[in-house]
């Protein structure tokens, strides 16, 4: 439909949807915008939202899910994002399931502890893996050593690095020294 087509459907004015269709884009929704005489907006690739249809106990464990603190966001960074998405989640959701996860958050609450003093290195091993940079470890040390990491796994032993050289053996952060990150990729 036309901007205007739009407008007069939903009785707002022009303006108004072509903010919404902004937010929409900022979003992630497939919006598609075809300019012209036959052009129009459209919600591409057959879009549907995949939240409706919780059943209560799965609206309650995603309540769980979505309040319980994570550290690893804190560790890599993304703590306010992480917030921000946690937000929009639950305001996507249909009315009841919204209902059912703020009335167990409100039932279920879980202290904010005070965020340790993360790594420095799982963050950059973060930013580093998605760019698919070599990073030197122990850069600093007699014998440094070249990987190509692809993920980042924590456990309870601590965070670990899996290189794609020999990704059967993850390598504990705690051996990695000092990190070069190279701005050349693998």
């Amino acid at each position: 439909m036309s901007s205007l087509e739009l407008a007069d459907e939903l009785e707002v004015t022009r303006r108004t949807i072509l903010r919404d269709v902004d937010a929409m884009t900022e979003a992630g929704l497939p919006i598609v915008v075809l300019q012209g005489n036959q052009g129009g907006i459209e919600l591409g690739f057959n879009y549907r939202t995949r939240l409706t249809g919780l059943s209560t106990d799965e609206a309650r464990a995603l309540a769980v899910i979505l309040s319980k603190p994570m550290p690893e966001l804190d560790a890599i960074g993304l703590s306010k994002a992480g917030g921000s998405a946690r937000r929009k989640l639950i305001e996507s959701l249909p009315d009841r399931s919204r209902h059912i996860v703020k009335q167990m958050q409100s039932e279920l609450q879980f202290e904010e502890t005070e965020p340790e003093n993360p790594d420095p290195r799982i963050a950059a091993f973060s930013a580093a893996i998605p760019r698919r940079n070599i990073v030197r470890i122990n850069a600093r040390s007699a014998n440094p050593r070249a990987i190509h990491p692809i993920a980042l796994i924590s456990t309870c032993q601590g965070w670990q690095i899996i290189d794609q050289l020999s990704a059967d053996i993850p390598i504990p952060l705690d051996d990695c020294g000092d990190i070069n990150i190279s701005a050349k990729c693998f």
